[in-house]
């Protein structure tokens, strides 16, 4: 991000300095679609929310599915579209999805790894679906970019934060531009407003030193000893919803604050609403159990001390009350 401060200029200028600025975007561009293997396109967006309404505003699909457990910024992006429900282990009715579809030519929005509970949907069986409909399948990949390699899709999006880069970056790849309308300015005409050089260098450095696992597992152990309160159709290890009886997750976000740990009930980009998971409410979650229910993320850059000073410190709340 220094490099880019140092040499930034308007990529889109054509004197000496937009063309250098222009020479770096390119290759950072380059650079996170190997690291993603990502064949298609890649347009830069100020991250996920942005690229989701890039995809779902400008599709060229004339009807629009999403699940019932999407994030906001796609239910808020197409908020007349259609829902499918999902199961009680968070996996997508495909039998309903695949009803749904018929006939429709429609564009399906999937979250890869829900950004509450963890769960990650087959999206092989659900491009399967979308595909003979005809359709075009975009998954939200902002849990999983970096961390597990991208499922084979349409569109994705994708962003920085979520895997150690900078705020205010992202991408929404797209196999194909003829999939959008043009909106014309920058990005080959998909996107109004000065690329931000520094924060896709930066991205792009995040993808470069980002390790696999994404999570060291022996970091992760210590939260085994917690008892997921959910039975998910494909958990990742680094995003869990835990329950702890006869304690609100309200109390508990402001008891582990105060101990110096951050958690948070539900998104954690509503997560100030302070207010049940609407995610939790259309797997068909007790409300008395959901409203017990915190998320618990664990970053490229956690320690396994830190995770067992949670565990212990939820132990101690538990058994208190």
């Amino acid at each position: 991000m220094d490099e880019g401060f140092r040499l930034w200029a308007n990529p889109s200028s054509p004197h000496a300095e937009g063309r250098k600025a222009r020479a770096a975007l390119e290759d950072a561009r380059e650079r996170i679609k190997a690291a993603l293997g990502w064949e298609g396109e890649l347009i830069f967006t100020s991250g996920a929310s942005e690229a989701a309404v890039l995809a779902l505003g400008r599709s060229r699909a004339s009807t629009i599915l999403t699940s019932a457990v999407e994030h906001d910024c796609i239910l808020q992006a197409a908020s007349e579209a259609d829902r499918i429900p999902v199961h009680g282990d968070g996996a997508v009715d495909l039998e309903r999805l695949a009803g749904a579809v018929e006939g429709t030519r429609p564009l399906v929005a999937v979250q890869h790894v829900n950004s509450e509970t963890g769960n990650r949907q087959d999206i092989a069986a659900i491009a399967g679906i979308v595909s003979d409909a005809g359709g075009v399948l975009l998954v939200d990949c902002a849990q999983s970019a970096g961390k597990i390699p991208l499922p084979a899709c349409d569109m994705a999006i994708v962003s920085a934060h979520k895997f150690g880069g900078p705020i205010g970056i992202g991408a929404l790849l797209v196999r194909d531009f003829a999939m959008l309308e043009p909106s014309g300015g920058h990005e080959r005409g998909y996107r109004r407003g000065t690329e931000n050089l520094p924060g896709a260098l930066g991205m792009a450095a995040a993808l470069d030193a980002a390790s696999d696992p994404y999570v060291d597992p022996l970091v992760l152990g210590p939260l085994d000893r917690l008892e997921d309160i959910l039975e998910l159709a494909n958990p990742t290890p680094y995003i869990r919803a835990i329950a702890m009886p006869e304690m609100s997750a309200t109390a508990q976000v402001m008891r582990f604050d105060m101990a110096g740990i951050a958690v948070s009930q539900g998104s954690a980009c509503s997560s100030g609403t302070m207010k049940t998971s609407r995610v939790l409410e259309a797997m068909g979650i007790d409300p008395k159990v959901a409203a017990n229910t915190i998320r618990v993320s664990v970053g490229w850059n956690t320690t396994r001390e830190e995770v067992e000073r949670f565990c212990e410190a939820w132990i101690d709340m538990a058994t208190r009350k």
